[in-house]
């Protein structure tokens, strides 16, 4: 579920269009007429979508995808003179008057990259400190000299033994170094 904040000058704008979205199935949705209202809700979530209105009472849009984590994508909402001129890449337009369908479609899309890079997100592998990445060579290197495994073997045996025990493989090369290392 990606959270959705529409901000316009006139609440009453970005309640209409808080109101098209959630009959079109987006959950959370979020109504607010200025931008350090909305960077309030960025910072309560990790990553989004951004409705935007071209000027705001407190900055205008590009201020405000600046001031936005990068996770979060924005859709600019405003007339032809203004989306005719936006020269940032990373703020999509629609011109006013909109359509609906048009807007669902884009907050569809945008929406479905921000998922798309939380899943990719969940899936990259923690990178370890150099502390954790040195305990596992100590552990390879004690099971090489004390069962005479190979650097493969020994990553086997911690793989294994990590799950086994319920831990990960840090833990597992600790329980190793633990055992084997000299006293």
């Amino acid at each position: 579920m990606t959270n959705i904040i529409v901000v316009f000058p006139r609440l009453e704008e970005g309640k209409n269009i808080r109101n098209i979205l959630v009959r079109s199935g987006f959950d959370t949705v979020t109504a607010c007429s200025t931008a350090s209202q909305a960077l309030g809700f960025a910072e309560e979530t990790r990553d989004g979508v951004v409705v935007s209105g071209y000027k705001l009472p407190d900055m205008v849009y590009d201020q405000l995808r600046d001031e936005l984590p990068k996770e979060f994508e924005m859709l600019l909402v405003a007339s032809g003179k203004f989306t005719g001129m936006n020269l940032r890449d990373d703020v999509e337009t629609l011109t006013m008057p909109l359509k609906v369908q048009e807007l669902v479609d884009r907050v569809q899309e945008m929406t479905d990259r921000v998922e798309s890079r939380r899943r990719l997100r969940r899936l990259k592998p923690r990178e370890r400190s150099p502390e954790e990445l040195a305990a596992i060579a100590r552990a390879k290197e004690l099971l090489a000299l004390r069962r005479g495994y190979t650097e493969a073997e020994a990553h086997r045996y911690l793989q294994k033994t990590s799950m086994d025990s319920g831990t990960n493989l840090v833990e597992a090369a600790y329980m190793v170094i633990d055992m084997f290392a000299p006293k």
